[in-house]
Order: C-alpha cells, then sequence, then structure tokens
C-alpha cells in the first residue's frame, strides 16, 4: 500500500508512534538468530552419539545395552518409542529399530534390549562385540506406538511376544513409577521359559502395583511350570482381562503373533479402531503372506537398475532396502517396517510386492513410490532413490 494512501487510514498514526517507539524500547531479537533451530535440534535431534554404559544379560538370547549420551543430554521420548542404531558391517551400512525399554522418567540413559536372532545380521553383531565404552550413533527417538490419553481410556491390554516387549516395558515403568490412572494386563507369549525377558521385574511390578496384572503364557513349558500354556487365545485374554468391550489393545511381537492374535480380536469383535500394532521388521517369510503370487519364488533373482547408480541382483524374498545396503548403497531409513516412509523410493518400470497393511499415501500409490523397506522386486525393475535434504 502506497505510504499516502495508509496515512489517510483511521489510526494509521496512532500504530506508526507504536512501532517507532517498539524499535526503540523494544528487544532486538537478531541477536538470538538461531536460537529456535538450535533447540528443536536438542529435543528432535536427527542423529544422537551415544556410548554404552554398561551392558546386562536378560536371557540366554538378550542383553540390555544401557546408552548415555557421549555429551549433553539426552532428548526426552514417549513411552514407546524407538531409536534407529546405524551400524557397519563387513562393509555394509545399515540401521535397526529398537525400542526404548527405560522410562521416560529416567532421562539419564537409553536402556536397547537385543534378542537374538537366527542370521540376524545386526542383532548378532551388537550381541557378540558390543563392550562397554563403545560408540554408537542412532536417530533421535521417534514412532508413534504411545499412550494417547485422550482416545486410548484407561482399560489397556498389552499382546507382547519375544523382544516385543521392549516398549511395553517402557510403557510399564511409566505407568508404575508415576502412578497414572491406567488399568494394564500384559499378555506375554514365549516359547519357553528361558525365552522371557524381564521376568523377575514385571514379576516385581505387578505384586506392587494393583493396577498391572502380568500373565506369562509358555508355548512349550518344561516339567513343572504351572502358568499359562499354548497360544494367545481369545478365551485366555477374555479370561485374564474380563469384559473386553470398550479396552485398547496394544500388539508387539512376531509377524505370526500378529495374525494369530488379530483373528482372536476380530472374533470377539474388537475394532479396528481400538487395536494399535507395532511392527519389529518386515516378514521372516513374504512369501506366506496373502497375495504374494504363487509362481515367484523367494530365491528368484531380479536385475534393479538404479537411476545415476549401478545395475543390482535383488532376490525376491529380500526386502528391496536390504539388497541396496548389500551393494554399498545406503538409502535414508528408521523403522524398517513400512511405518515412517524414509525410505520412500519410486519404481519407474517392473512390480513389487507390499505386504498387506503398509501405510502407503494414496498420492504415492498413484505416482509409483514404494517404502523399498517391505517391497519385494517381482520382475526386474528400474528405480529412483530420492536423496532426502
Amino acid at each position: 500500500m502506497k505510504p499516502e494512501i495508509a496515512a489517510q487510514l483511521e489510526g494509521y498514526q496512532d500504530m506508526l508512534q507504536l512501532a517507532q517507539a517498539a524499535e526503540i524500547l523494544g528487544d532486538d531479537f537478531r541477536t538470538e538468530k538461531g536460537a529456535v533451530a538450535a533447540y528443536l535440534e536438542r529435543l528432535h535431534p536427527a542423529r544422537l552419539a551415544l556410548r554404552v554404559s554398561h551392558i546386562r544379560t536378560e536371557t540366554p538370547s538378550t542383553k540390555t545395552f544401557r546408552m548415555v549420551p557421549v555429551e549433553g543430554v539426552l532428548p526426552p521420548f514417549q513411552a514407546g518409542q524407538y531409536v534407529s542404531l546405524h551400524v557397519e558391517i563387513g562393509g555394509i551400512r545399515t540401521n535397526r529399530p529398537l525400542s526404548i525399554a527405560s522410562p521416560p522418567t529416567q532421562s539419564g540413559y537409553y536402556d536397547l534390549t537385543v534378542k537374538r536372532v537366527p542370521g540376524g545380521l545386526v542383532s548378532n553383531y551388537l550381541l557378540d562385540n558390543l563392550q562397554a565404552g563403545d560408540r554408537l550413533v542412532s536417530s533421535g527417538p521417534d514412532g508413534c506406538f504411545v499412550y494417547n490419553p485422550l482416545l486410548h481410556g484407561n482399560r489397556l491390554v498389552f499382546i507382547a511376544g519375544g523382544s516385543g516387549i521392549t516398549p511395553f516395558m517402557s510403557m510399564i515403568r511409566e505407568t508404575c513409577d508415576r502412578g497414572l490412572d491406567r488399568r494394564i494386563t500384559l499378555i506375554y507369549g514365549n516359547r519357553s521359559e528361558d525365552d522371557v525377558i524381564f521376568h523377575e521385574a514385571l514379576t516385581d511390578l505387578a505384586e506392587a502395583n494393583p493396577n498391572f496384572t502380568y500373565v506369562p503364557v509358555i508355548e512349550k513349558p518344561g516339567p513343572g511350570y504351572t502358568g499359562e500354556t499354548g497360544f494367545m487365545t481369545g478365551e485366555l485374554m477374555e479370561r485374564v482381562t474380563g469384559d473386553l468391550s470398550g479396552v485398547m489393545v496394544y500388539l508387539c511381537g512376531p509377524s505370526a503373533m500378529y495374525d494369530f492374535c488379530l483373528g482372536e480380536l476380530q472374533a470377539r469383535q474388537i475394532p479396528a479402531r481400538r487395536i494399535r500394532r507395532e511392527m519389529f521388521g518386515p516378514p521372516v517369510h513374504v512369501s506366506q503372506c496373502p497375495g504374494w503370487p504363487a509362481d515367484i519364488s523367494e530365491d528368484q533373482s531380479f536385475a534393479v537398475s538404479i537411476v545415476g547408480g549401478p545395475v543390482v541382483t535383488a532376490r525376491a524374498g529380500t526386502p528391496l532396502l536390504t539388497t541396496f545396503e548389500q551393494a554399498g548403497l545406503a538409502p535414508p531409513s528408521q523403522c524398517r517396517s513400512g511405518e515412517c516412509s524414509l525410505c520412500r523410493t519410486r519404481v519407474l518400470k517392473g512390480r513389487v510386492f507390499q505386504p498387506a497393511g503398509v501405510p502407503l499415501r494414496q498420492s504415492d500409490r498413484e505416482q509409483g513410490y514404494v517404502h523399498c523397506c517391505v517391497s519385494y522386486p517381482l520382475e526386474d525393475l528400474e528405480v529412483l532413490i530420492e536423496a532426502k535434504g
């Protein structure tokens, strides 16, 4: 607006005088340039430098690594979130998301619990090589597998399998530490008694907190075991929890557990909006997922041409992200479960398989984008890996 026109507006001279006074008496915020960005980086850092404080053996196949900051302080997190640990093993740069098992009420460290996976590249490396004093790099805390006080109510059923106990451990510890108004029933399944992680700690928490119930379930118990056995059926859930209507159910564990428990919950008319899932990586055998083409075996190989990069050989049963990493590439990634979309990749030619339930945006689907951490080649491909700034 031209000054001569603005001067004719009612109150213009008063506003002009206020502006001039503010220039003389107000703060000069130019001296604080970058302060907001620095504060946000402290709360939500892209990378964290961590040091192993000490290591605790939980089971014959599981250890907890207590991680402290190399310098400064750790950013806050919500119970149920994870950090993605970055490692380089045999020339392969990769990462693995690990749920934080310690509660957010403890801000001095993150407890990261790792269970050995047969043939697992990262889990075996960490369990066999990591020592107190070693340094690692991780992402900042991330993930949406958290409690929402406005939507989730105070009757919660946690269903865990194997290392899927880790995000629940943080939630349970926070609830008990702070005396929160939440009634939690944990149903925790394992193959044998030796596989149960945090058993003593969970037993102690249940004895000390009347609003927390702990129900271990052993698939193949040893002689003398008197607890719940077999599978985590809907009948068992109702028996230990009572009426399931109105509860919020959280699931975390291997894919086989999801398939079974979801069927049990659906049979009892638990609506999808009252079921929350945390995926722990891609399926072990993708060919067993509904919709996998019967004429393609997991061991078939295809050529993947990367725009501006090499042509690599991809196994049908291996996620594209893993194939890229094995070829010396390092696309951005974090959750490795199809949730965060950081590894978003565009397929220009060819077909890929993605398991049901991958939260891909409709616009991405129409433009050929996939989450390469849970995408599997079904024929020769041409792809574009987009750099993230």
